[in-house]
């Protein structure tokens, strides 16, 4: 895996705070943040914290992951639509595969994600537990 350790840190307001975009013109919000809003297209989006809690819409189990994720597998990962209407998807942890129900409440979390390379690089990223 080719490190890209300075990607990562510059993205860590997007895994870490879970920060989103929202356009000054028209008030669309995105998540990842964008630079350009594809609904009116102005470049006046500003930053924004999402909210950390919002509701399960759909999900899938990963039996059969990528080499990073093979020790958590197998995981769930969810379509979850936040307090604002942001829609994102997560890894859903802390709750059983049956347990799972279109609609649940969930909240963020910070969680670790995979080691990577040789030097143990450990990664974070955002997920979601049940409320």
């Amino acid at each position: 895996m080719i490190h890209r350790i300075p990607d990562y840190w510059r993205n860590l307001p997007v895994y870490l705070q879970l920060k989103g975009s929202v356009c000054k013109k028209c008030g669309a919000k995105y998540f990842p943040p964008r630079k350009i809003c594809p609904k009116c297209g102005s470049r006046e989006l500003e930053v924004y914290d999402l909210p950390r809690r919002g509701k399960l819409l759909s999900w899938t189990v990963i039996r059969y992951p990528a080499k990073e994720f093979e020790k958590f597998s197998p995981y769930v990962v969810g379509l979850i639509e936040l307090e604002d209407g942001v829609r994102l998807i997560a890894q859903i942890t802390d709750v059983k595969e049956d347990e799972l129900k279109f609609g649940m409440e969930l909240r963020a979390t910070v969680r670790r994600a995979f080691e990577e390379g040789e030097d143990g690089i450990v990664r974070y990223t955002y997920k979601f537990v049940p409320i």
